[in-house]
């Protein structure tokens, strides 16, 4: 049987936009509108069986990687979840791999998930906005009740099961004031994984008009350009931010794997509960329905020119200003959601988060160069860390106290780094 010409990442949401939270800035929600007439969002297990069997059948690799996807997926049921591994294991050809990985908010989560977890070797995400009170700004129950005493609970379980958890944390706003907080708040908790989500809102139909909770892009690239100072100086090797990491692989001449920074996009499309198939998460529309798998089969709706027609005008409408770019190879032109601003010079197309995502390449990049250069000679990684501490050293001696910090966070040297 013929496989896909190209790795692929599928969102698969067997509950669709059916969540037991009320996040405010969620752009899910309101996916369940498109299914009026749809009374349970379940998707049946014989839908679920044929997904399954398609997308073993079409898997280019060796491992064949599932990903599970709401609204918030354990709301279905632990028993929903145990079928879909035996279901994997039915189908599973000779010499070949499977694996799963699920988003979660974390507040149905129980030891039962947990040990299922463990033992069927999942990789677990979590969505948590940093400390109780910024992840509370927007992160509540229907009843708009405060959700982070339980997404911890669920986080603390997690880790107690030894369970690897990627944390999703959402910039916004508010938590965006506060990125060390934010960071030394998610090394307190003993995060191994991190990923920082810039929230875009766009907000009626004029070029560039956002939501009050957007966060504004250059406070978005001052956020990385904190957290990486501290985190080149002290975490390389201990704390995987996946921001970081992607910033590094050009350096390293590797393409990127996060897809808002590849030249082109469309290798992660949805699943929806009945079987539609959309061009992206972010692109869950009418016009961005490429059909259902139950009519037309998942490879086909892969390989459609409608689908690659998608991923290609991410590079076919990339403005000139982006062309000409000295950070290009770092961003691609961000994710095409985003790009709703005119350029300097008046071109549309231009991404909303340009200011910010340039703003951090560049401060990033000598040392990413660096980095790269130590992997070339067979260094370690830490070995950068290592340097920057033995200059800051040097340099620290020469602060006084209420002199601006050397790390370039803009606060008074006692206030910042004095104490680290």
């Amino acid at each position: 049987m013929a496989t896909a010409t190209r790795e692929f990442q599928i969102f698969a949401k067997p509950v669709g936009a059916i969540c037991n939270l009320d996040c405010h800035y969620c752009y899910y929600l309101q996916k369940e509108l498109l299914y009026p007439e749809t009374t349970s969002f379940r998707m049946p297990e014989e839908l679920l069986e044929d997904y399954i069997v398609q997308q073993i059948a079409m898997a280019p690799e060796p491992t064949i990687n599932f990903f599970w996807h709401g609204g918030e997926p354990t709301i279905i049921g632990l028993e929903y979840f145990q079928k879909i591994v035996a279901l994997q294991h039915k189908h599973q050809p000779p010499g070949r791999r499977i694996t799963n990985g699920i988003q979660t908010n974390g507040v149905l989560l129980t030891e039962e998930w947990c040990r299922f977890f463990a033992a069927e070797n999942f990789a677990v995400g979590l969505s948590l906005d940093g400390p109780q009170a910024l992840h509370d700004m927007y992160r509540v129950t229907k009843g708009q009740k405060p959700s982070h005493k339980q997404v911890m609970q669920g986080y603390r379980m997690l880790r107690q099961h030894k369970l690897p958890v990627d944390i999703l944390c959402v910039v916004h706003d508010q938590n965006v004031q506060h990125p060390l907080q934010v960071y030394r708040y998610f090394k307190e908790i003993k995060a191994q994984y991190i990923s920082f989500i810039p929230l875009v809102e766009r907000q009626g139909m004029a070029s560039g008009e956002v939501g009050p909770r957007t966060v504004p892009a250059e406070a978005f690239g001052t956020f990385l350009c904190t957290i990486f100072d501290e985190w080149v100086r002290q975490d390389i090797g201990r704390v995987i931010v996946q921001m970081f990491e992607e910033a590094a692989r050009p350096a390293l001449g590797l393409d990127h794997s996060l897809c808002i920074f590849r030249p082109t996009c469309g290798d992660v499309p949805v699943i929806e509960h009945n079987g539609d198939f959309y061009s992206c998460d972010h692109f869950v529309t009418p016009e961005h329905r490429v059909g259902n798998i139950r009519e037309i089969p998942l490879l086909q709706l892969l390989e459609s020119p409608q689908q690659h027609a998608f991923g290609q005008s991410k590079r076919d409408t990339l403005p000139r200003y982006c062309q000409e770019c000295e950070v290009l190879a770092m961003c691609n032109g961000g994710c095409p959601k985003d790009r709703i601003i005119q350029t300097p010079d008046g071109e549309s197309g231009l991404n909303y988060l340009c200011a910010g995502y340039k703003k951090f390449f560049l401060h990033s990049r000598p040392y990413m160069a660096e980095f790269a250069a130590l992997r070339r000679a067979g260094e370690p990684p830490q070995r950068l860390m290592q340097r920057l501490q033995a200059t800051e050293v040097k340099t620290r001696a020469k602060v006084g106290r209420n002199d601006a910090c050397p790390c370039g966070s803009g606060r008074k040297y006692k206030q910042c780094c004095l104490n680290a």
